[in-house]
């Protein structure tokens, strides 16, 4: 039975999570679209109060900073998530593309804030670097083995790829072009990386499968 007051409102913490909860998808939104959203139209698309906005963030860098540390939290969860012991660097790889595009708005939000927001990179560069190392890791072993092209460095190679990963998102918005799974992004992905196309085709959907049946 859900709870309410004497008025027959629900208490006042669950009005607070959720307006918290509209603040934050709406300052995604907005941030991504553009880095210098006021913070009214923030709570105007929230639908809430300014004043409600300020009970819950004191500030533009105080937001900024909760969905700095939620984004890196939801890739580094869906790398986590989608890591297998043992597999080899393509599949890790696939892997991992599939994993950032699950989480893809947070994920554009974040790269669009450290590439056109001042000041707040390094807090950015934190939040993506234990992601990053793990993709140039496993970028660098693949170029080891032969796997993948080696004709650039595996630190530069994974900011060219990134770049990629980011045009792809904010191509995804089902006017133009969906790919709600991520298998054309992840194939495309692979491609880039030196995988020829129907090897990287088969992988991508052997793991959507497996996710399938899982």
């Amino acid at each position: 039975m859900q709870r309410t007051d004497t008025l027959g409102r629900p208490p006042q913490h669950r009005v607070a999570r959720l307006n918290r909860r509209r603040l934050l998808t709406a300052a995604r939104q907005k941030l991504r679209d553009n880095p210098d959203a006021s913070l009214d139209s923030i709570a105007l698309a929230a639908g809430v109060t300014r004043r409600t906005l300020y009970g819950h963030f004191s500030s533009r860098q105080a937001l900024i900073a909760e969905l700095t540390q939620e984004a890196g939290q939801a890739l580094h969860e869906a790398f986590a998530a989608a890591r297998i012991p043992g597999a080899d660097p393509l599949e890790a790889m696939a892997r991992m593309v599939l994993a950032a595009w699950a989480v893809g708005d947070q994920y554009r939000t974040l790269i669009s804030l450290g590439r056109r927001a001042p000041g707040k990179q390094e807090a950015i560069r934190a939040a993506l670097e234990p992601a990053r190392d793990e993709a140039v890791a496993a970028l660098r072993r693949g170029q080891h083995e032969g796997v993948f092209a080696s004709h650039l460095p595996s630190p530069v190679l994974a900011q060219a790829l990134e770049a990629l990963m980011l045009a792809l998102a904010e191509e995804n918005t089902g006017y133009t072009w969906t790919d709600p799974t991520g298998e054309a992004a992840a194939t495309v992905f692979l491609v880039a990386v030196g995988v020829p196309p129907q090897a990287a085709a088969l992988q991508v959907r052997a793991i959507l499968l497996d996710s399938k049946q899982r």
